[in-house]
C-alpha cells in the first residue's frame, strides 16, 4: 500500500470534454472514513524550451481564457491518444513557432495541479533551431505571436507577470541554470 493511499470505491464522470473530463471519486481515507475529491483526468502535454543559435529562448503569447489575458510561454500542447510525447513536441514546436529542431531532448516529466488533476507535462530542449518552409497551421481555435528573448528578459518577463505559468518559469530557470 502506498503511504496515505486513499481507495477509490466509486467514481462518477459529470463531465467530458474535447480536452478534460471531471469525476467525483468516492474515496476511503487512510483512518477509514470516507470523502469525495474532484478529479481533472487530462491526457498529458508536452512543454518545449526551443533555443536558438544565438542563445535566446523562443516564446509564444497568446490569450488565456481562463486567467482572462494574455501570458509568454514556451510552447506547448496536449498528447493525443497513445502519441509518443517527443513526436508531440516536433509537432507543437512547428506548429506554435515554425521552427523545427535538430536537437530534441527530454528533461523530464511533471505534475501541474497534483491536487485536483492528473496532467503531466513532459518537458523538452530543442536546439538546432531552422525555419520550416510550410509552417503547420495552428489548432483553429489557437493566436499566437512569437517572442524571443535572453534569459534577462525572460527574467524581467516573470517579474512584471508577463510569463505567469509554471511550466515556463521553470523553463526559464532551466535554462538559466543550465546556462543556455
Amino acid at each position: 500500500m502506498k503511504k496515505f493511499e486513499e481507495k477509490t470505491v466509486h467514481s462518477t464522470e459529470i463531465f467530458k470534454g474535447k480536452v478534460v473530463t471531471l469525476t467525483v471519486d468516492d474515496v476511503i481515507l487512510p483512518n477509514g472514513k470516507e470523502a469525495k475529491r474532484e478529479i481533472v483526468h487530462h491526457p498529458g502535454a508536452v512543454a518545449i524550451i526551443p533555443i536558438t543559435r544565438d542563445g535566446k529562448i523562443v516564446f509564444v503569447e497568446q490569450y488565456r481564457k481562463a486567467l482572462e489575458r494574455s501570458i509568454v510561454e514556451i510552447p506547448a500542447g496536449k498528447l493525443e491518444p497513445g502519441e509518443d510525447p517527443a513526436v508531440c513536441a516536433r509537432r507543437e514546436l512547428e506548429e506554435e513557432t515554425g521552427y523545427g529542431a535538430g536537437e530534441l531532448t527530454y528533461l523530464l516529466s511533471f505534475a501541474t495541479s497534483p491536487g485536483f488533476a492528473n496532467e503531466i507535462i513532459h518537458l523538452y530542449v530543442a536546439k538546432d533551431l531552422y525555419k520550416i518552409e510550410e509552417k503547420r497551421t495552428l489548432d483553429e481555435d489557437e493566436f499566437v505571436s512569437i517572442i524571443e528573448a535572453t534569459i534577462e528578459e525572460a527574467e524581467e518577463m516573470i517579474e512584471n507577470r508577463q510569463i505567469y505559468d509554471a511550466k515556463t518559469a521553470y523553463g526559464v530557470l532551466w535554462a538559466k541554470m543550465n546556462k543556455m
